[in-house]
């Protein structure tokens, strides 16, 4: 009559990457991001003290949360634990909400300009963005375009 249906049951894929279409958003921050000169992020970090999470990863998750709207570092924090893309980009990790607001304005703060003209750069080398102006960015992802204006 029904469909089974169990909970407690182990479930394929367990490779969450599988999940995500080719042609997704976080596929291309994630792209871009790991393509960053990781010499931008070594200032940052003097050492000592506990290993830090990683800065590519940090900037994955906060580069998607901001292109969905989401800004509360308490929300990105609760879609680490929920949102199977968010999952995928923080490679499952789940950083404490004052640690990824610790990071977007303590530890960002200084390269936050040199870290996106790069992205866009990257981007732009690619193909996936088409420079415009001095403030229009064309996004073009698998035929779909949607024109952002920036703010300074």
């Amino acid at each position: 009559m029904f469909r089974d249906y169990y909970t407690n049951q182990l479930t394929l894929p367990m490779d969450i990457q599988v999940l995500i279409p080719q042609q997704h958003l976080a596929r291309l921050i994630d792209f871009a991001v790991d393509k960053i000169n990781p010499t931008i992020f070594t200032s940052l970090y003097p050492g000592g003290g506990r290993p830090p999470y990683h800065p590519k990863m940090m900037l994955k998750i906060i580069l998607y949360a901001y292109s969905n709207r989401t800004y509360s570092s308490r929300q990105i924090a609760k879609q680490l634990t929920e949102n199977i893309l968010f999952m995928w980009l923080s490679g499952e990790q789940q950083p404490y909400f004052r640690t990824i607001n610790r990071f977007r304005s303590e530890r960002m703060k200084d390269v936050i300009y040199e870290t996106f003209f790069s992205i866009v750069d990257l981007l732009r080398e690619e193909g996936y963005v088409k420079v415009r102006g001095e403030y229009l960015l064309k996004f073009s992802i698998n035929n779909l375009k949607t024109e952002k204006m920036l703010t300074r």
